[in-house]
Order: C-alpha cells, then structure tokens, then sequence
C-alpha cells in the first residue's frame, strides 16, 4: 500500500528525521491560510501517488500566501496520469544547494534489505542507475542486527559527503531505517534529501510502501488508503478475499492457489494466449467467492474465455462443481468457460459440470488449449 507524501514525512518525522513544517490543504482557501501562517513563500504540491508530478504542473512554487491561493486552485481537481488531486501539501520554500536520495527496500536476491544512496539525488534514481551505476552507493542491512554506524559510514564516503553534515546523515539513517522497519515497509525513500544554503540536511520529499501482508498490525495506516490509486476491480477482490491483479490478455484465470495461478498463467502463453488478470480465490470454493471472481473478471471487456484451475485438496471436488455451478447461476457469463477440476472427488465434480454442457478437461495443458481455442473462435 502506497503512502502520500504528506503521509509519509509525518511518519519520518516521528523518528527524528528533520521534514519541513508544511501542512495539507484540501481546499484554494485554506492553502492561502497555511502559506500565510508559514511566511508566504511555499511550495504547492499535488498529493497523488504517481510520480512525475513536477513535470506534469502538479508542483509549483509560490512567492506569496495570495499566490498560493491561486495556484492551489489550479492544481486541486486537475488529474495527473489519471488521478485526481483532491488534496495539496503546502511547504515552506528551501534554499536548497545540492540534492541527495536516500532510501530503503527489499533485495529479494540477497534476502537482506538495502539501503541506497546516490549524489545525484532529485531526478529519477532507476535513470541514474541505468545511465550512471557508479553514482549508486549500495549496503545491505542484516534484519537482525539492524543498520550499522559502519554501513551509514560506507554511504558518507561513497556518496563523497563533506564531514561537518555526516552526524546529521547519521541520525537520518538511523530514522529511516526504524521508520521502514517498525511500520512493516517494502520501501521508504527520501528524494530528495537536500542540503539547504544554511547548511541543513532535510527531507524534502518522502515516499513509503507498505506491505500489505503487514497491514493487520497497522490498522492506523491501513484506514489511509487511496482507493483512487488502485483499480475498481482489485478493490472490489479486497472485500471478497481475493488476490486479484489485472493483465492485458484475453484468457481470464480463476485458480486457487498463488503458486498454481503463476504455472496456469505460465501455460495459457505457452500454447499461444495471454492471461487477463491474476486472480487466486485461496482455499475453499463457495459459490458466493466464485461468483464474486468471476463478476471481477467478466468487468474486463478483453475477456473471450474464462479457465478455471481448480484443485480440490481438502475441498471436495463435486462440492468445489456445485459451486461454479451455482455461480455461473449467479452471473450469467456470456464467453466460454474451460474448468480443469482435480484432486478429492474430481470425477463426481466433472461429470456434474459436464451434464450442465461446461467444457472441462483433466490436465492443465488439455485446459489452457481449450481455453486459448475458445478464446480464438
């Protein structure tokens, strides 16, 4: 889950990394308010969880609280990459002298978080990556002794920091690293760190990513969810328990099991189709979570066919038959439907699906061809 800007300083600043004292506006007025409170000149900046904002006229600096009133107005209801902005963060202005990045994710190859630093802070770090490696200064961070003085040091000299700003650096480190690790995040960046003409090191912007997996512990940040961000159809599968991710194919895919949805994902390619979506309906079979994919699935208007890959472990397969059944009922699909149904009673569960007509098959492959075939004709 994706935290905004505003969201994610405030949290930063709970662990002692310094943010500016900016605050969130929802309406042109009440902008001009809070940049007069804070001296007048401010930044005005859109609260969307899309990055290029600046470019697309979502961050505009202001000289006075009048100005700010008007810019605001601009900026709030305008949509950037199809978001709507329904709120501002109006900061202070900061003479700013250079720039850093400065943030933490996940190494699944090394199975260790990393923290990451680069001079060249302020644009897009992945455009330094690819362009300029070399300005990617790199430590790993072992989960059970935490971020070391040694690794904060590595960064400093990497990133050729003058010495007079590495205690500061060092507290900002340490910050970020409890801000990523008590709030359970896959990501917590800061771009950019800057330095500003006074000399001080602040967050001017910052970004979190939490798992999602983690969000039973945090139910304060879980009430923070920006449904605008996220697609009507993943947000309905929240309210069912379902693992829903949208593709750009034409085979729709009902499976239960994550492992088991990759392989059938995998398989409909492999015989000359593309998956529509991502879709694991977890363990069981009701007929109340079946028609509840299957109406998530049939929203897509690419959608020519529909497989279903179901394997009944302790779900019996003729109780898993009656509930598709009972959904198709339900719903009422127009596009064909392939049923692959095996494990605890799969016979009974097909030769009930093949006396209502559906399309079944025993193996995966005799499956995703049917599946592709339909979708073709």
């Amino acid at each position: 889950m994706k935290l905004h800007e505003y969201i994610s300083k405030q949290i930063f600043a709970r662990y002692g990394v310094p943010v500016p004292q900016g605050k969130v506006a929802a309406t042109p007025k009440e902008a001009g308010k809070i940049a007069k409170k804070l001296g007048g000149r401010v930044v005005i900046k859109s609260q969307v969880l899309v990055g290029g904002r600046g470019k697309a006229g979502g961050v505009k600096l202001a000289k006075n609280a009048k100005e700010a009133e008007t810019l605001a107005k601009s900026i709030l209801g305008m949509e950037i990459k199809g978001l709507p902005v329904r709120k501002v963060l109006v900061d202070p202005a900061i003479d700013i002298a250079s720039e850093i990045y400065l943030g933490i994710t996940n190494d699944r190859a090394a199975r260790q978080p990393v923290i990451i630093a680069s001079a060249a802070g302020g644009i897009d770090i992945e455009e330094v990556a690819r362009t300029t490696p070399e300005k990617i200064i790199r430590a790993h961070v072992n989960p059970l002794l935490g971020l070391q003085d040694y690794n904060i040091r590595d960064l400093s000299i990497g990133i050729e920091l003058e010495r007079k700003h590495w205690p500061a650096f060092h507290e900002i480190c340490k910050g970020l690293w409890e801000a990523y690790r008590d709030n359970d995040a896959t990501l917590a960046e800061i771009n950019p760190l800057v330095i500003s003409g006074a000399g001080e090191l602040i967050a001017l912007d910052g970004k979190m990513i939490i798992d999602d997996n983690a969000l039973y512990r945090h139910e304060q940040l879980a009430e923070l969810r920006d449904l605008d961000a996220e697609a009507p159809t993943e947000t309905e599968a929240r309210k069912y328990g379902l693992t829903y991710i949208k593709l750009d194919g034409e085979i729709g895919c009902m499976v239960n099991g994550a492992g088991l949805a990759m392989a059938t994902m995998d398989i409909i390619k492999l015989f000359g189709g593309q998956p529509a979506n991502f879709l694991d309906i977890g363990g069981g079979a009701d007929a109340e979570k079946v028609a509840a994919a299957l109406r998530i699935i049939l929203q897509d208007k690419n959608v020519k066919a529909v497989l279903f890959n179901i394997f009944g472990g302790i779900t019996r397969g003729d109780e898993v038959a009656r509930g598709i059944l009972e959904a198709m009922n339900q719903v009422k699909p127009k596009v064909p439907m392939v049923i692959r149904l095996v494990g605890t009673n799969a016979e009974e569960g097909r030769a009930l699906l093949a006396e209502a007509k559906m399309i079944t098959a025993e193996t995966l492959a005799e499956a995703a061809k049917k599946a592709v075939a339909a979708a073709k004709s």
